[in-house]
């Protein structure tokens, strides 16, 4: 039995399926999870959600510093206990959707990393908060539902097109390190998991004149699926069909493609005509 399963059991701790609790206890694992992080001597981390500590200690040795951020606050006498002594490692408690994460990380080293076995059911919302709070990060390293990989990682006319795989390849150039087996967890999930890697890109994958309408422009492609463009450009933007065919038109789109297959550079050209669009109204 692992040691930080032998902590778990003697603390008599109840794995709280409300949280999402689903740790990790192969060292050997969970060693490869650090190397495939990426984490170095010089960087910080930011590890959300660190459960009984089992990835914790790994980072910790190979990092300069981890700031661990725990929800659950029965864990916390655990974790202290257990990284006791560890001068490179510090903690605090509370809910990484709420917390104030620019405060909490300002004296971390810039960029830093973010590691974290998440919850599975703020996978989505945390990796838009991360990405979207202006935090200077130079990775993502998640655990993250083997489906919610294939997604991010997925292609323009394929099934997990979205938007969140649009806000992920715009702003990081992801890719899988490893699938990881539910039977590797304690509880095991019903679902295997997969371990992605999101470094963040220096200048996004496409350049638009204005962000807000590149993202306007994404919901509007997905607003309405198995639909066209035009059609979604008239639901989201609240164009007329005569607007959103000479939008299309600026852009040189057909205008019976459907939003789920536009690339990234033409969901670009899209914005672009729609933020030039709104100027010429503004004259």
């Amino acid at each position: 039995m692992s040691k930080t399963k032998e902590r778990i059991r003697e603390s008599n701790l109840r794995y709280r399926q409300s949280l999402g609790q689903n740790f990790l206890y192969d060292e050997d694992l969970l060693a490869t999870l650090v190397a495939d992080a990426g984490v170095g001597p010089e960087e910080d981390v930011l590890e959300i959600g660190p459960g009984a500590g089992s990835l914790t200690a790994p980072l910790c040795d190979a990092a300069h510093h981890v700031l661990s951020l725990e929800l659950d606050e029965r864990l916390i006498p655990l974790l202290e206990a257990f990284m006791a002594g560890r001068e490179n490692f510090s903690l605090l408690q509370g809910d990484v959707m709420t917390a104030n994460l620019a405060e909490i990380t300002g004296n971390l080293r810039r960029p830093f990393a973010v590691v974290a076995n998440i919850p599975y059911y703020i996978t989505t919302p945390l990796i838009t908060r991360l990405l979207t709070c202006g935090l200077p990060l130079s990775r993502l390293a998640l655990m993250v539902q083997k489906e919610v990989a294939e997604k991010i990682l997925s292609h323009p006319g394929e099934e997990g097109w979205g938007p969140l795989a649009v806000r992920c390849q715009y702003q990081c150039d992801p890719y899988l390190a490893r699938i990881v087996p539910a039977a590797c967890f304690t509880p095991p999930p019903k679902v295997d998991s997969a371990f992605l890697v999101m470094p963040l890109r220096q200048e996004p994958a496409v350049r638009v004149r204005e962000e807000k309408d590149f993202f306007q422009i994404v919901t509007a492609a997905f607003a309405l699926r198995r639909k066209t463009m035009t059609n979604g450009l008239c639901a989201s933007l609240h164009l007329n069909r005569e607007e959103a065919l000479a939008l299309m038109g600026r852009a040189g789109l057909d205008e019976k493609i459907r939003g789920e297959r536009l690339t990234l550079e033409e969901l670009a050209r899209l914005s672009d005509a729609w933020t030039e669009m709104k100027e010429e109204k503004d004259k």
